[in-house]
């Protein structure tokens, strides 16, 4: 068994490192966070989706390249160390991958094409507000084709044209699409930690609302599209915390202290060994991650969950030591370092706390061990 990406996949990666060298610069990130109402960077989204990007794991039948998900896991990964400012994991990772396993052949042909050339910008809403999914009853409802409730937040709504919804329905749930451009929908823009990430509260009130998958299973379709979701997350936290890592790597060098690089002493070498440690386990569960979801093993939500675990904890960590290496300058906006600190704290909580993720990773260990 080969966990490493083909020599194909190498060459996309080396390909989304230059593009996004050149068109998603630390300075189309901070041309977000300084402007309130940008939420992403539309002409970076135009140019991925002009490299065909959004249609990596897309079949060819709905446009895509059909090439498939480890090349999403190459391209998710390459994102997330450039910080890119759009809306690539709601498109793609949660909207795109919930219609691709429970949406009707209609519901394909109607918004998959939209996808691949970026007119369609997708977006799952099922948080109603602090505490983890599930933990108590849902107050978006969907009744007589119509949905109301109120999600929040909900990442990437405001440029977002259309919405997977989680409401309850009858006595179970349903996850259901709503047109974001129809009568009933409001849209409003919140704060949260991370600027550079737009973020809503989305407001339905009767809205017109088609069902995906079967009545009574939007939690179930929920849950295995977060177990999808967690190992293109989980690479995309890689990118982001093998950027720190670098940085950190770099500045240790150059700084200079006591007439001394600042690498050379213990405490600094420590902490970048900590960080590298880290990632390395990240990246295999990552890879053991990739491997489940392109496989559709039946050990995936076992990967996906020690992935995700794993990718909270190598990012957190080199994000914040990133920071005090250079000496805790990160913690102002001027440095980037504080970029990646502030992203690094958004996915870790974006599709369910790290805490939610060991709880399910234990769940799940113990019923392998159980079988």
């Amino acid at each position: 068994m080969n966990f490493d990406f083909s020599d194909d996949q190498k060459a996309l990666r080396d390909q989304a490192r230059r593009f996004l060298a050149d068109h998603a610069s630390v300075t189309r990130v901070r041309a977000v966070l300084d402007n309130a109402e940008r939420d992403h960077d539309p002409d970076l989204w135009a140019r991925v989706a002009g490299m065909g990007w959004l249609g990596v794991a897309i079949p060819e039948a709905h446009g895509g390249l059909g090439l498939g998900r480890l090349e999403l896991c190459v391209l998710a990964e390459e994102m997330g160390r450039a910080l890119a400012p759009i809306p690539f994991s709601s498109s793609l990772y949660l909207f795109a991958e919930a219609v691709l396993a429970a949406g009707s052949q209609a519901q394909k042909d109607q918004l998959l094409p939209g996808v691949v050339d970026g007119s369609v910008i997708g977006c799952l809403a099922t948080a109603e507000g602090p505490g983890a999914l599930g933990a108590g009853p849902l107050s978006a409802s969907f009744a007589g084709g119509t949905v109301s409730g109120v999600k929040i937040p909900v990442t990437d709504a405001m440029v977002a044209t259309h919405a997977l919804v989680l409401a309850s329905e009858g006595q179970g749930t349903s996850l259901v699409l709503v047109d974001l451009s129809g009568p009933g929908v409001t849209r409003e823009r919140v704060r949260t930690l991370d600027p550079t990430r737009g973020h809503a509260r989305l407001t339905l009130n009767a809205a017109p609302a088609s069902r995906v998958g079967e009545a009574g299973q939007g939690m179930v379709l929920v849950e295995a599209t977060l177990d999808r979701a967690a190992v293109l997350f989980a690479f995309e936290q890689i990118g982001g915390a093998q950027r720190c890592l670098e940085m950190a790597t770099a500045y240790a060098r150059d700084r200079v202290a006591f007439s001394r690089p600042i690498g050379s002493f213990q405490a600094v070498k420590h902490a970048l060994a900590d960080m590298y440690v880290a990632i390395e386990v990240a990246r295999s569960n990552a890879y053991f991650g990739a491997w489940a979801l392109s496989t559709d093993a039946g050990e995936l939500p076992l990967a996906a969950a020690a992935a995700r675990v794993a990718a909270c904890e190598a990012f957190g960590r080199a994000a914040r030591d990133n920071i005090q290496v250079h000496g805790g300058m990160g913690f102002t906006w001027d440095v980037d370092c504080h970029l990646f600190y502030r992203r690094a704290k958004l996915l870790a909580v974006q599709i369910g706390a790290p805490q939610v993720w060991k709880e399910k990773l234990v769940r799940r260990l113990e019923l392998r061990n159980a079988a």
